[in-house]
Parts: C-alpha cells; sequence; structure tokens
C-alpha cells in the first residue's frame, strides 16, 4: 500500500452533488452553539461532584485538566460525555471524584474560558458516550448563490437524512492523522497511548467513509442492500435485513431501520451478499490496515450510514442563514453545514 496516497483526504461525495451557495461559518464563537443533552442527570448524592459548565475558546480535555487542579484530583478521573469543539460556545457536564465528607466550593472555582452553572453530586463517575444527544444553534454569515436551491437541500434534508459521514476533526489537521497512523501500523515504534486511540479511530473513521462514500455515488446509501446489517434507530442493535422484505423496506423509509458500514477490526457482525461484495471491494486496497487494526486488538464494529437531523428548523435573514437542530451522539454538524453550503472559517 502506497503511504504517500492518505496524505491528503479524498474529498466525499455529497449526496445532493455540490452546493450552489458559500457562505461564512464561525465568523465568531457565538455562531456556532452546541448545548449537550444528558443521558443522566445527578442525583444530588455520591462521591462525584456533575458540575455543568459553558465554554468558550477551550477544548474539552483542557477544561477538564483545569477542573482537575481546582478540585485537587487527577486529570484521568475527570469523566465527560463527549468532547466538545473549541472555537465554538458548548454546554456541557463534568464530573470529579470528591469525598462526600469534604466540601466542593465550586462556587469560587475560576476555570479560564469557562462559566460554572450548576454543580451536584451523583454516585458514578460521568463515562464517554452517556449522552442522547447534542443541541445545536449555527449561524452562516454572508449567504451568496442560489438560496432557492439551499432551501431545496434543507427540505431534502428534513425527509432523507444525510450520510454519515465522519466529519474532519475525527482525522486531525489536514487529515494528517490518516497518514501518520498508517505509518505507525506499517512501521510500528512507540506513541503515547492517547495517541493511539486517535489514530486507531481516525483509520477506522476513514475506512468508513470510503465505503459511505461508494454506497452515496450508488445512491443507495439510505436504501436496504440484500444481506445489509441494519441498525435499529436509537440503539446500536444490529441484525441483517432482508431487502425484499416490503416491511423491512417501508422501516427503513420510516428511519426505524438504517443500512450500516463497517468501523473495520476483529470479529464483528458482517454483511452478507451484496452488500458483503461492495465492502469488500472497497476495503480491498487497505487490508495491511484492516490487519494492523487486528493486530492492535480493536474489535469490529457497526455506525449507521444515515444521519437522521432531528428537530431541524431554519431561518434566512437576508443573507444569513440560521439552524437549529439535535444530532445523535457520535454524528458531527459539519457534515449537515457540507451538504448544505460551500463554507469559510
Amino acid at each position: 500500500m502506497d503511504l504517500n496516497a492518505l496524505r491528503v483526504l479524498p474529498q466525499w461525495p455529497r449526496f445532493l452533488g455540490p452546493s450552489a451557495a458559500r457562505g461564512e461559518l464561525r465568523s465568531c464563537p457565538e455562531d456556532f452553539r452546541v448545548d449537550e443533552l444528558p443521558q443522566v442527570s445527578p442525583s444530588g448524592a455520591g462521591a462525584h461532584l456533575w458540575v455543568q459548565l459553558t465554554k468558550c475558546g477551550a477544548n474539552t480535555d483542557w477544561i477538564a485538566g483545569q477542573l482537575a487542579l481546582a478540585a485537587g484530583c487527577a486529570a484521568r478521573d475527570v469523566g465527560y460525555a463527549g468532547m466538545k469543539d473549541r472555537h465554538a460556545v458548548t454546554t456541557q457536564w463534568f464530573s470529579l471524584p470528591l469525598a462526600v465528607e469534604k466540601e466542593a466550593p465550586w462556587r469560587e472555582w475560576q476555570i479560564p474560558d469557562a462559566t460554572i452553572i450548576q454543580a451536584a453530586r451523583h454516585q458514578k463517575k460521568l463515562k464517554r458516550g452517556v449522552l442522547t444527544g447534542n443541541r445545536f444553534r449555527i449561524i452562516v454569515r454572508n449567504i451568496q448563490g442560489d438560496k432557492d436551491e439551499l432551501l431545496l437541500r434543507l427540505e431534502q434534508m428534513r425527509l432523507r437524512g444525510l450520510p454519515n459521514y465522519f466529519g474532519p476533526q475525527r482525522f486531525g489537521h489536514a487529515g494528517d492523522n490518516v497518514w501518520k497512523a498508517a505509518r505507525w501500523l506499517a512501521e510500528g515504534g512507540r506513541i503515547p497511548r492517547s495517541k493511539q486511540s486517535i489514530y486507531l479511530s481516525a483509520v477506522r473513521s476513514f475506512l468508513f467513509n470510503q465505503v459511505l462514500a461508494q454506497r452515496v455515488r450508488q445512491g443507495n446509501w439510505d436504501q436496504l442492500l440484500d444481506g445489509d446489517v441494519v441498525m435499529l434507530d436509537g440503539t446500536h442493535s444490529v441484525f441483517h435485513c432482508d431487502a425484499s422484505d416490503p416491511q423491512q423496506v417501508q422501516r427503513c423509509r420510516e428511519f426505524d431501520l438504517h443500512p450500516t458500514g463497517p468501523l473495520p477490526g476483529n470479529a464483528g457482525f458482517a454483511p452478507q451478499g451484496l452488500a458483503a461484495e461492495l465492502e469488500a471491494a472497497v476495503l480491498a486496497p487497505y487490508q495491511e490496515l484492516i490487519a494492523g487494526l487486528c493486530k492492535a486488538r480493536v474489535d469490529a464494529d457497526r455506525r449507521s450510514l444515515r444521519l437522521r437531523v432531528e428537530s431541524l428548523q431554519w431561518e434566512m435573514l437576508e443573507d444569513q442563514l440560521q439552524l437549529d437542530f439535535v444530532l445523535p451522539p457520535g454524528s458531527y454538524a459539519t457534515t449537515v453545514i457540507d451538504e448544505l453550503v460551500s463554507t469559510a472559517g
């Protein structure tokens, strides 16, 4: 495999093709707001202090470190449900191990680039992925081009969803993490454990996007193929579909079932029939990468090919578009924007 071919990420196709409109994203942090929708609320008692805060201009790991300093605990013991964008105004929860008998003067804590909203105790640490989703309010400014076509795209997105690509932040600066990961898997060497996780995730995300891109080209990213592994909406439950079953086809149309793509690794739930042939053809050039993932003891998984954009609303004011929507965990608001407009910023 030519590692240099991975230095530049492909331009993965959009299901509605190139946009006829363009605009400016993130003119200021307030134009990109994210509110975490928690799956669990603190009970009010326990050995962990849960802190909800709003941050701006700081990444989640850095805020976790600042909270650890304030609470006098190790940064690795600080819990949070998901990473949040640095260049945005975001609200999320963190958890800190704090003995019940120890008072927590959280109102006095001065956390740079953050404002603490509330705090309460709970029995458990906040774990990754323990959230129902994220609510977004995004403003795209200086819209130019065909605004009517942009509104048609929004209607299509409401009706069909969109391809569930991993966003560019998954791949590091200029997409470098895929190439760095491939070189590490091929040549070996010691790197920090934190980077190992980032690199392995980047490779799996790249391979998933490659499969999804082929489904987008074929126009079946939101339809059932013979042998597809499908995911029940709102869950991680998967099973083989019967693409000839009218009931399953209807359930797919109604967003109750979603076709899935691979997050390669060891074992896992594999497709059959036409779906298996498609995935095998797309992944054939990357067998060395997949072998590296297996050697690193990464377990295979599945991810929905389709992203359902919930509570989607929009308002167009002259040259400004305001979007409000909710996405499930692990999905990217940038994939929504990329389907609508070409952006700078």
